[in-house]
């Protein structure tokens, strides 16, 4: 698993793991699990429809997850946005049917795009991940304070001056291109596990925000790295080991934290 046409999956892994776990962690803390579940589902339509017309699957991904982050956030600010999201998700996922019905191409990239494939990172995959994941880091990094603060006490957050409908709309662009980069690696179907699993951990385990955060990250990049090693030895698909061992996470860290007196 070591050997050297595994050296892209060990590298756009582990970069996906880091943004996912930065990414999810915020996802959990700010209670959008549908929205983490929504976007990279709905964008695998963009997939689709690249596929249909012989364009860059990766390109497609992007522009559906982006257009799916956007109507969610601009429908959603004067309407219910667990409404918002079925809805723009449920038209995607129409529009990828759709797209599906017109190709010949489903299998092996398309099974690749739903569930992930641990050898098929290719040379050409490697820029586009680490430019994405270092975007992504940049408005992590930006929008760390205001986040985090709107993501705790959201109405003393705008009470302070905070643009809570800006942060809002930023940080689901930046899940957008968080699904962008990681849906290659583990799948439409199974990148919200690794989103919400090593999270939700983390957050069962302390209150500490910074603590939570990069235990988040760790469980992340553990959860990727034993999934890569079991899917190379057994030929199954990364996305199943990846959303088994983020649920093992999970179960795991609200154990742990009953055992303690509960932090979460």
């Amino acid at each position: 698993m070591f050997q050297s046409f595994m050296v892209n999956t060990w590298i756009v892994a582990s970069i996906a793991a880091v943004i996912a776990g930065i990414v999810g962690f915020f996802v959990v803390l700010r209670g959008s699990s549908f929205v983490a579940h929504a976007i990279p589902n709905g964008a695998f339509a963009g997939a689709a429809g690249a596929s249909l017309i012989g364009a860059s699957t990766l390109l497609g991904l992007g522009v559906f997850a982006v257009l799916g982050a956007l109507g969610i956030g601009t429908l959603g600010r004067r309407g219910r946005h667990d409404v918002v999201t079925g809805l723009v998700l449920a038209f995607m996922l129409g529009l990828g049917a759709l797209f599906l019905s017109r190709t010949v191409e489903y299998a092996p990239a398309i099974y690749s795009l739903l569930f992930g494939e641990v050898l098929g990172i290719s040379h050409a995959d490697l820029v586009p991940t680490i430019v994405l994941g270092a975007v992504c880091a940049i408005g992590l990094a930006v929008l760390y304070r205001p986040l985090t603060f709107s993501s705790v006490v959201e109405e003393i957050a705008a009470a302070r001056g905070v643009r809570t409908f800006v942060v809002e709309l930023a940080f689901l662009l930046l899940v957008a291109l968080a699904t962008t980069m990681t849906v290659p690696v583990v799948g439409a179907l199974l990148i919200f596990s690794l989103m919400i699993g090593a999270p939700a951990a983390a957050r069962a385990l302390t209150n500490r925000i910074t603590v939570a955060l990069t235990l988040s990250v760790v469980f992340a990049l553990l959860s990727v790295w034993a999934a890569i090693a079991l899917s190379y030895e057994t030929n199954y698909p990364i996305g199943f080991f990846v959303g088994t061992i983020s649920a093992g996470c999970f179960l795991l860290g609200r154990l742990w934290s009953r055992i303690r007196g509960g932090v979460a």
